[in-house]
């Protein structure tokens, strides 16, 4: 691990670190906060998982999450969307190659070789905070924006006994029903639909996925809540089918943007700190 910068920031360090990943074949990217604490201690950990076109900076720079991890003792860890660099394969669109990963691995060409932000995100990033950061790992909750938003369902989703709480913002909902997600899944990876259904939050509960908790906030003049990309309802219908204890928030005015997200962020971060201090 390489550190690019440290920073002091609110009582805590920002910084930020490049490694070479075995998963994706390249340098990875990804910022970490951590708060003045005694030596020896321990701290519980937040992931943020970033949307399209995203990079660990944008929520390292606009988030503002630093003081409310700070009050409360929590490490805060923002990975980069995709794979990047020379050879890495990329798309015209923004919804589709590098900054557009979607937390999934690929399976179909030119993208498999590169393209495995499952298995960065669930195994090899983790394993290297555990052992660079004074993190408690068994005290993990994750959120995230957007593509991050589905990436933290489906990541809680898939792993229950590791995440103790979920949160999103403006959360891609439904993947497999939208025009990103179906774009996307076709090209990563494949026709089969049914290889989509553990990268949806809708039908990872529909199958019978569980989680403890949830809070979710969409704003109100989101774009791309109109123009049907989110759906938030669908995902309202699914946990109260399942007696899953969400709670989605809408917020009048709001739109997608860090303006949205940089409000609600530290609330988010208080959220997550009942629940792994618990």
């Amino acid at each position: 691990m390489e550190t690019v910068s440290e920073n002091r920031s609110h009582g805590g360090t920002q910084g930020v670190y490049s490694h070479d990943s075995r998963e994706t074949g390249t340098e990875m990217t990804f910022s970490v906060f951590v708060p003045d604490h005694d030596p020896g201690t321990k701290l519980p950990v937040l992931w943020y998982l970033s949307g399209l076109t995203c990079t660990h900076a944008n929520v390292t720079e606009k988030g503002e999450y630093r003081a409310a991890c700070a009050e409360h003792g929590i490490v805060f860890v923002a990975p980069d969307t995709s794979p990047r660099g020379e050879g890495v394969p990329d798309a015209d669109g923004y919804d589709m190659g590098q900054g557009a990963g979607f937390y999934l691995d690929a399976t179909q060409d030119p993208w498999a070789d590169n393209f495995r932000m499952r298995s960065y995100i669930e195994r090899e990033l983790p394993a290297l905070i555990e052992r660079q950061f004074p993190v408690d790992m068994d005290r993990q909750s994750v959120t995230g924006h957007s593509m991050g938003g589905h990436g933290a369902l489906t990541f809680g989703l898939r792993n229950p006994d590791r995440f103790r709480s979920v949160s999103a913002f403006a959360p891609i909902c439904a993947p497999a029903q939208v025009p990103w997600g179906e774009k996307a899944f076709t090209s990563y990876l494949g026709e089969d639909r049914a290889a989509w259904a553990e990268y949806d939050a809708v039908a990872l509960i529909g199958n019978g996925a569980r989680l403890p908790n949830l809070l979710v906030d969409q704003g109100t003049a989101d774009n791309f809540l109109e123009e049907g990309q989110l759906r938030p309802d669908l995902l309202r219908e699914a946990c109260e089918n399942a007696g899953i204890e969400a709670e989605i928030r809408m917020h009048e005015g709001y739109d997608h943007s860090y303006y949205f997200i940089s409000t609600f962020l530290a609330e988010h971060v208080a959220w997550h700190a009942e629940r792994l201090k618990a």
